[in-house]
């Protein structure tokens, strides 16, 4: 057989056929059924290929006779198997009982009729295109056939009787290389091999990156105990869309594992391929509960060619998941968004989930335990908020501090060891039940116990952290309005009642009760539509201007240096440059918002004012509330300068959940939520997403390509008809990715290097 070397010549010039070679799983799923097979090999394979007259000069070969031009498609062009896979599955499309790849055919039918009547169909195909067989590699009505590696039988898929007798005449790997052979012919035979993965750990862990290469004890017996599991040749039945589908999924402490099934007319369970992998660090940290979950999810993922758009059976020995991903009831408000995006995965999928015990799912849980490897903004913030920043005192508490006091803590200690294993004890011990009846809606994060999206926060953090929500003096709603959002502990809600019951401070400011119920307005459904306006003071030697918006309850306080109608204007267009005029303007009847200035300042601007009631500020209840709120909080605040304190109040108070909206002022404006000091307590995963983004973008410039002028290159003229590759020279460069080209009929063009390839020839 001549082979030319096209390498450095058409490989690199010509345009690569895509069209994509089938995958061995599904070709062997369509043998369902057979009793006997026949194997035809075509003989020369490409070589049968007419080539057209203008191609042929491109493939010509130097030899010492002269050169000579192939006639058709030699063997070394690199789309030669995907243009004679696509030939094939033309010339075989409809047809039943067939399989083919590249040049192997494989003929079936489910009686020796229906074989016969298949393979005369094929046997016509070939001859009416010319196409040859090898007679001497065909092989007719066999009940066995080599095919692909794999032994087929109508019993089922076995390894090659020859592949493993290769296998197991290896020798002892003694470089990296030779060891990455070895591992390759093994994983070939994954899907037969359950206990694969564990007993290849010590030899996986040689690839790891800066590890010596030490062949010991363990490496011995995990080489020779591999060759023993292949040896046992376990059979794979064909996958059968007629018969009840299984899916088994467990996982271990290092691995998670799944086996796809049939359930047979007896009652018992076949093997339709088994599939396991190891975790990742970061996996391995999760709780028990999420690597069940992360199990289910692989095998859904891995067999989905199998179970998509069919009905199936999840069998798993963790009992809470056949509650939480049970197909008829929704996921619990306070599962972990972990748990929530994979139901939402398998939510696409006709399945129905059972708890099995584990005894009665060896297959996956053994699989689980022997894994296979792992193949491996910025936002215009408002003056106050920006200001705020040199005035923020350091985290109370950080998620480095929340693990090792949840590590150290007997009780945090406890419920994280149970969580980890997936299942609490039975016990009366009444520190726990909170714990226990939380169960399925606690996780692992980064070593530290979340309920939901919760922190739970470990005693000895408690107090300083009860010290920051209070350090504004803040009433007790408005404390656990903030804390909800971030963290929890039996009796949370108790202790920050407590802590503002005993403060001194708050006791002696404490509002005196309501004398009568305020005027109600209408609640306004878009923010900013109607602001409420009031003065404060004189208070600590100042005038204050205090707006309050009706619908997000956003609070804003200015210092006036004095209440003229020019002041208050130049104030009010500050803050609307901000936020927008608003619809509606209300205030009490005082001099400034009833000058003609002020009038001529909302007739402007299309702004509806509207008073109070004379000699009764409490029509305009909102603005004095907030006026109340605002002296009561600036008290407390101990230290810094007025506007500081101001600017701290002004911050607790637009980041906390207000009790009539249930959301904070500063979320409902502006649609996100505020990042304070307490999202520090929240391990962060930004800094591993940066990591692998970085990571992409290197991969991404050692791609690459560049030019020097004069190189010889093939471009695409967009301006042209056809977006044919043209050949030019680099005739400028104008750019780090960006070139002029010179054309061969004199056209210069501009292009980007994404549309410039080197050329050869």
């Amino acid at each position: 057989r001549i082979c030319g070397d096209y390498k450095l010549t058409i490989n690199q010039a010509a345009h690569i056929e895509s069209y994509p070679l089938p995958k061995i799983e599904d070709l062997l799923s369509a043998l369902a059924g057979g009793v006997a097979f026949t194997k035809l090999d075509l003989a020369q394979a490409y070589l049968q290929l007419p080539l057209s007259d203008s191609s042929k000069q491109y493939v010509t070969v130097n030899t010492h006779k002269g050169l000579f031009e192939f006639n058709r498609v030699p063997f070394g062009i690199t789309s030669a198997p995907a243009i004679f896979q696509r030939c094939m599955d033309t010339l075989f499309q409809g047809s039943n009982g067939v399989i083919v790849y590249i040049d192997d055919i494989l003929v079936t039918g489910k009686t020796i009729e229906e074989h016969l009547q298949n393979l005369e169909v094929v046997l016509s195909k070939l001859s009416e295109v010319g196409l040859k067989l090898k007679q001497q590699k065909c092989i007719f009505l066999a009940p066995e056939v080599e095919y692909l590696g794999y032994t087929i039988t109508k019993e089922g898929i076995k390894p090659s009787a020859s592949k493993v007798q290769a296998i197991q005449e290896a020798k002892t790997p003694t470089c990296l290389t030779e060891l990455r052979a070895f591992l390759g012919m093994l994983n070939y035979y994954a899907k037969f091999l359950p206990n694969l993965s564990t007993l290849l750990a010590p030899l996986y862990k040689l690839l790891q990156k800066r590890t010596a290469w030490q062949w010991n004890t363990a490496q011995q017996n995990a080489f020779k105990q591999a060759k023993e599991l292949l040896q046992q040749n376990s059979l794979l039945i064909h996958f059968d869309d007629s018969k009840p589908i299984i899916l088994a999924c467990d996982a271990s402490p290092y691995g998670i594992g799944a086996v796809l099934s049939h359930k047979m007319s007896d009652g018992s369970e076949r093997p339709i391929s088994f599939a396991s992998r190891s975790l990742t660090s970061a996996e391995k940290r999760y709780s028990q509960l999420d690597k069940e979950a992360l199990a289910i999810v692989f095998g859904v993922k891995k067999f989905h060619s199998y179970i998509y758009g069919r009905k199936f059976v999840i069998c798993s020995d963790h009992k809470p998941l056949s509650y939480l991903f049970n197909e008829t009831k929704p996921v619990p408000v306070m599962a972990s968004a972990r748990l929530q995006r994979w139901a939402l995965t398998l939510s696409t999928y006709q399945y129905s989930i059972k708890y099995k015990p584990g005894h009665e799912l060896a297959n996956a849980d053994a699989l689980s335990r022997l894994p296979r490897p792992v193949t491996t903004f910025s936002d215009h913030l408002p003056g106050e908020l920006i200001q705020l920043i040199n005035y923020l005192v350091p985290a109370p508490v950080t998620a480095g501090q929340i693990e090792r006091e949840t590590e150290k803590d007997p009780i945090l200690g406890q419920v994280k060891r149970y969580v980890s294993m997936g299942q609490f004890p039975n016990t009366d011990d009444q520190r726990l039940q909170p714990y226990i009846r939380r169960f399925q809606e606690l996780s692992l994060m980064h070593g530290c116990l979340l309920w939901g999206s919760r922190l739970i926060v470990p005693p000895s953090s408690r107090k300083l952290l009860l010290d920051y929500l209070h350090d504004t003096h803040d009433g007790s709603s408005r404390m656990k309005g903030l804390a909800r959002g971030y963290m929890w502990w039996p009796g949370m809600d108790s202790d920050i009642e407590n802590i503002v019951k005993h403060c001194e401070i708050c006791q002696k400011v404490q509002a005196k009760p309501a004398s009568a119920p305020p005027h109600c307005w209408n609640w306004p459904s878009q923010p900013w539509t109607r602001l409420h306006l009031d003065f404060a003071g004189p208070f600590l030697g100042h005038m204050y201007l205090v707006v309050v918006d009706a619908c997000t309850k956003w609070i804003d306080v200015s210092m006036m240096s004095s209440i003229t109608a020019d002041s208050t204007i130049d104030k009010l267009y500050n803050i609307f440059a901000s936020f927008g005029l608003p619809r509606t303007i209300v205030s009490d009847n005082g001099p400034t918002f009833t000058s003609e200035k002020f009038k001529k300042f909302c007739k402007e601007n299309g702004i509806k004012h509207i008073t109070s009631a004379p000699y009764h500020p409490q029509t305009n209840g909102l603005a004095e509330r907030a006026v109340q709120t605002f002296k009561r909080s600036i008290v407390k605040i101990q230290g810094n300068s007025i506007q500081n304190r101001i600017q701290k109040f002004l911050f607790r108070y637009r980041i906390t959940p207000h009790p009539v909206t249930n959301i904070s002022p500063f979320e409902f404006l502006f649609n996100r939520k505020p990042r304070c000091q307490l999202d520090l307590m929240i391990p962060d995963v930004s800094i591993q997403v940066e990591k692998n983004q970085e990571a992409m973008v290197q991969k991404k410039k050692k791609q690459v390509c560049s030019f020097a002028i004069g190189d010889a290159v093939y471009v695409r003229d967009f301006s042209a008809k056809n977006t044919e590759w043209l050949p030019g020279k680099v005739s400028k460069v104008t750019g780090p990715l960006s070139y002029h080209i010179l054309l061969s009929d004199g056209k210069v063009i501009r292009q980007h290097v994404d549309n410039i390839r080197k050329r050869s020839i």
